[in-house]
């Protein structure tokens, strides 16, 4: 006879879970409110390329989750990507401390918990916070995503993939937010209009549409994202020299009211991974692992083009080497296409306090393989730091659910310091890259230079009429002088003091470009 007291079923659940290559240990298996430490549930190392997801109602410990994963994805040289939108997962750089609470939950679920921080860098959209900046060109980020931030109808669509078609042609360089306005402005004048003829057109009203778009969306800052140098995503790849994987942080607290352009630049990210990487089909470890959080936001009001750009992005950049989890509150929040492939599930507690709440879950339950658990209560009476799980095996095969008490991350659980993060920075060699904007002639410049000035008339004879505003494409403050109605170009060309940092020989990206599936262009190395 034996004995184990470990019941039955939470040994078949456990036999589900022993693996015998490199895995992540998540934690113990629990039953009726009993963690297991024998019964360890763990996710091979092999298999997290193959995406997932992280789900659960808000305080339920998803960001724990994320840390716990990243720092031991770090320790087994896997670098990471985390974006921060509520700037607490910072402390995944510095040692845990240690507390009766963790000493608690590690003796639970079988775990020799000591402090560890991990190798981290940290950045911010355009500057916008204490991080290393991240900008991208406009014409890298595209017009599919563009248009998803700008918050475009499919025609409006239509019409900047067509404005981003004939700025290629012609050599003009869209870097940052006032050189696409600058041909946009261009093409809604006549001359453009009449060199739009044989590729197609842009109506005024279509053109004053995006113009406001883009007006509003630098007012809001957001033209700090937009420009050169623009960040090389291959950066987010490094392992320091004794082979720890760096965790990248995004901080976003400074920019997290603006959802829709955060959400968006993170699609950008994965995207120029995608172009960059060679194919590398299934690896004993990923090159890269990406948390995608707040995921719900990139999904909402997406219109069917970029759905399955995203689809297609997150099937096929799995052979790159890349793995991604999106991180939301329920199942729902992605689109069924994306869902599916997403073979890796971390669900902590849902809520069923209104009709809505019980609807999710039931289809969160749906979306899980058969088990013995009752999973619609177990799924609401889940504590903090609880889970049901089930992952891919190293054959591809789903494991059981498991109810599961999860470890304690080793890192700090809370936000670093901002005297410490400001440190960490500063000594990053990727700082005197990134810190500093540089702003190279592009359309902007090209355009004001061939805007025809009027000549002095010669002495003895009446002065011309002035030529239209939008002919002559004053600059400076006679621009501002004359930018009433119908001055397009003249208003939005301006401002002289903008000189180019360092001249361009006038990079033909027109016949050259290749864009991807969102759009993106190729990077220039």
């Amino acid at each position: 006879m034996s004995s184990d007291p470990t019941p039955q079923a939470v040994r078949e659940i456990a036999d589900g879970y022993a693996f015998t290559g490199p895995a992540l240990d998540l934690g113990a298996v629990l039953l009726d409110g009993t963690a297991y430490p024998d019964a360890r549930v763990r996710v091979p190392l092999g298999v997290l390329n193959r995406h997932g997801l992280v789900a659960g109602a808000t305080g339920t410990g998803k960001t724990k989750t994320l840390q716990l994963i990243a720092e031991q994805l770090s320790g087994q040289g896997v670098p990471v990507f985390l974006a921060d939108v509520k700037g607490d997962v910072s402390g995944v750089a510095a040692p845990g401390t240690p507390s009766e609470r963790t000493t608690a939950r590690a003796a639970e679920v079988g775990q020799q918990w000591t402090p560890r921080g991990c190798p981290a860098e940290f950045y911010s959209l355009g500057g916008q916070g204490a991080g290393i900046p991240i900008r991208a060109t406009v014409t890298s980020f595209g017009p599919l995503l563009l248009a998803k931030v700008l918050d475009l109808n499919e025609t409006q669509e239509s019409s900047l993939s067509l404005v981003f078609h004939y700025a290629d042609g012609k050599g003009l360089e869209l870097y940052d937010l006032k050189d696409l306005t600058a041909v946009i402005a261009f093409l809604a004048s006549p001359e453009g209009r009449e060199e739009l003829r044989t590729i197609g057109g842009l109506s005024a009203a279509t053109a004053g549409v995006i113009l406001r778009a883009l007006t509003v969306l630098e007012n809001e800052g957001a033209g700090a994202f937009f420009g050169e140098p623009e960040f090389d995503t291959a950066e987010l790849l490094r392992t320091t020299p004794d082979g720890g994987g760096v965790v990248s942080v995004l901080e976003l607290p400074a920019v997290q009211d603006r959802p829709r352009l955060f959400s968006t630049f993170l699609m950008w990210l994965l995207a120029d991974l995608y172009q960059e990487l060679p194919e590398v089909g299934d690896l004993d470890r990923p090159k890269l692992v990406f948390f995608f959080d707040e995921a719900h936001l990139l999904f909402k009001g997406a219109s069917k083009a970029f759905l399955e750009a995203i689809t297609q992005t997150v099937r096929l950049i799995r052979s790159k080497g890349v793995g991604i989890f999106f991180v939301t509150q329920t199942p729902r929040d992605v689109p069924s296409d994306v869902l599916a492939q997403l073979g890796n599930r971390v669900q902590h507690a849902l809520r069923a306090f209104t009709p809505d709440d019980a609807k999710a879950l039931k289809a969160t339950v749906s979306t899980f393989p058969r088990s013995s658990y009752d999973l619609g209560a177990v799924l609401t009476s889940l504590g903090t730091g609880e889970a049901v799980v089930t992952v891919l095996s190293e054959k591809g095969a789903p494991t059981p659910v498991a109810a599961t008490r999860l470890r304690a991350p080793q890192s700090l659980m809370g936000p670093l310091g901002a005297t410490d993060l400001r440190a960490v920075v500063d000594a990053s060699p990727l700082t005197a890259r990134y810190r500093d904007a540089v702003d190279r002639e592009s359309a902007y410049e090209k355009l004001a230079a061939r805007a025809p000035r009027p000549e002095a008339a010669p002495a003895g004879q009446p002065e011309q009429p002035a030529p239209r505003r939008e002919e002559r494409g004053e600059s400076g403050e006679r621009a501002r002088e004359h930018s009433g109605a119908g001055g397009l170009l003249g208003s939005l060309l301006n401002n002289p003091a903008v000189k180019s940092f360092a001249r361009s020989a006038g990079r033909q990206l027109g016949q050259e470009i290749s864009r991807s599936l969102f759009g993106t262009s190729k990077r220039r190395r």
